[in-house]
């Protein structure tokens, strides 16, 4: 059971991932509305380079962070479900795990929206569920 609470929660993230990976690359639900912005952030370098525009970044952020997601998604999936023995003996992996998916929830209740907090809030109970389970 807990193996597959873990894998439960690894596959909401890997999902939230892969569909901001989506919509990073094959629609414009990631565009500001005003087409004016857009075409500013297209133009505009931040002051850290004028190697890159505003636009390249936000186009690589939301991509590294799909990424990540994806990453975590398959890494503690893989974990759980071929070598659960190895995740729940390793209380490193067990908290990093635990601790990103809070992460990703603060950041979530602060700077998104409500679908992915919800995800990751679901992710996270089934996340705490399996280590609930496992270490019971």
């Amino acid at each position: 059971m807990a193996q597959a609470l873990i894998a439960t929660s690894a596959s909401i993230v890997w999902a939230l991932g892969g569909l901001h990976w989506v919509y990073t690359f094959r629609s414009s639900k990631l565009h500001p509305r005003d087409p004016e912005l857009e075409a500013r952030l297209r133009a505009v370098s931040p002051v850290i380079t004028r190697e890159t525009t505003m636009w390249k970044a936000w186009i690589g952020f939301n991509a590294s962070h799909a990424l990540g997601a994806v990453l975590f998604g398959s890494v503690y999936g893989y974990l759980a479900l071929a070598h659960g023995a190895f995740l729940f003996g390793s209380p490193f992996l067990c908290i990093v795990g635990a601790l990103l998916l809070a992460a990703y929830l603060v950041l979530a209740k602060l700077y998104w929206f409500r679908v992915p907090f919800l995800g990751i809030l679901v992710a996270l109970v089934c996340y705490v569920a399996g280590l609930v389970v496992a270490f019971a």
